[in-house]
């Protein structure tokens, strides 16, 4: 990874760069959706020039001044200053007036959006190729502590990039392993402010999700953001809405849904069977991407378009699979991993990592002794990965009440798995 002030030049290290529009009509999407989107800009900034319109819409110098030529033919702007072929203008009243017209449908004045069509192309040109062996997934993985046999059955998974159904009793680290998952990856992709359609605006681009990064490759099109692959994960308020387009009605532009954002990337869905919704529904929605690798998003008058779906879902889940859908569903969810209990050896190596963070030494024994609470509290139910880091937390609480440091003994480990499980006494 280069240092976040250079600047990368060869664009073979990347499958996809976007070339910024020479012209008008390299623009890609209507002219008039164009022409609004800076009218609306001006409105909103009062006065601008070609430089500023050119860094506001994140077009080209030369694209924005073809624009404001054909509008000025059209008599709308007040030209207040000139430096070479930098005009420094604002809108007349009566265009104002037009122009508030115009913001009552769409009042969008951001970067201009891409086509659907190079959306498209580019999202399928980016699709992940991830290269794994267990000593590499073990790296990625390395914050947890799992077993040879689960970093074999997760590693073909995610090379084969197709869906991941992770099932097992709550507690196992299903979660942990998902959100770790981005780390797979070590590339990066091009993914655009927004997609045009029908004249209408879809976001795409989100900083809340999307990993913008520091590095600057020459000459590409500004209307597409370099980004880490995106990771979404959605839990029990994930509802059939949030996976269509949401219209707002303040600026007129739709927010693309959650997997629209995740294209290239990671889809989690933890928690899976908790949503308000139920599980076939959920499960249906899923039938047509996962088989066609493409889904449709409706407008809200009622016009479809497709999406490319290259994402990787992973669903994570403690109820048992038959309960959540039929063998139809599942035929295509094709990885099924089950995170179990954990073993004597890996429940104590996580003690042992998380009394390392800790800086605590204690006495050999009390691995043992900690492990056998804990069967007794979960009723003979297995060790889950969970314990450990729980009840300790469980213990630093008890020393901050007692105000002293507390000895890591069975006393206090007895205390501590009372109050966490209801069996223990």
């Amino acid at each position: 990874m280069k240092n976040a002030d250079e600047t990368i030049s060869q664009p073979d290290r990347f499958a996809f760069v976007p070339k910024p529009p020479a012209n008008l009509r390299e623009l890609d999407i209507p002219e008039a959706v164009a022409m609004d989107i800076l009218l609306a800009r001006l409105y909103r900034e009062g006065v601008g020039s070609l430089k500023s319109l050119s860094q506001g819409l994140k077009l080209p110098f030369a694209v924005v001044s073809e624009l404001f030529q054909k509008l000025r033919a059209l008599q709308i702007f007040d030209i207040t200053g000139i430096e070479g072929n930098n005009y420094v203008f604002s809108l007349t009243s009566s265009a104002r007036e037009t122009v508030e017209k115009q913001l009552a449908r769409s009042a969008y004045s951001g970067p201009a959006p891409v086509s659907l069509r190079a959306y498209s192309e580019a999202v399928r040109a980016q699709t992940a190729e991830v290269c794994l062996n267990r000593e590499k997934l073990r790296e990625v993985l390395s914050d947890l502590v799992l077993t040879d046999e689960l970093l074999d059955r997760l590693g073909p998974a995610l090379i084969s990039q197709n869906s991941v159904f992770l099932h097992g009793p709550t507690g196992n680290g299903k979660t942990s392993i998902a959100a770790a998952l981005p780390g797979i990856y070590g590339d990066l992709v091009f993914v655009p402010y927004a997609v045009e359609f029908d004249g209408q605006i879809v976001l795409v681009y989100d900083p809340a999700v999307h990993g913008k990064s520091d590095l600057d490759v020459s000459g590409h099109d500004g209307r597409w953001v370099l980004c880490e692959r995106p990771c979404i994960t959605v839990g029990g308020e994930l509802d059939l809405g949030m996976l269509e387009l949401r219209r707002d009605e303040t600026s007129g532009t739709y927010v693309a849904p959650p997997h629209m954002k995740a294209n290239n990337g990671i889809f989690i869905i933890d928690d899976f069977g908790r949503q308000m919704v139920s599980p076939q529904h959920l499960l249906n929605r899923w039938i047509v991407p996962l088989d066609r690798a493409v889904d449709y998003l409706t407008l809200s008058y009622g016009v479809k378009f497709e999406i490319p779906f290259r994402v990787t879902i992973v669903f994570a889940t403690n109820i048992e699979p038959d309960e959540l859908g039929d063998s139809a569903f599942f035929r295509r969810i094709r990885n099924k991993i089950y995170v179990g209990p954990v073993q004597d050896d890996v429940f104590d190596e996580i003690f042992r990592r998380l009394l390392a963070r800790r800086r605590l030494e204690c006495d050999p024994k009390i691995p043992g002794v900690l492990r056998a609470l804990c069967r007794a509290g979960s009723n003979g139910e297995g060790l889950c990965a969970c314990y450990a880091k729980d009840i300790l937390q469980i213990v630093d609480a008890i020393g901050k009440y007692e105000a002293r440091p507390v000895e890591l003994d069975e006393d206090v480990l007895r205390r501590a798995t009372s109050l966490y499980f209801s069996r223990v006494r």
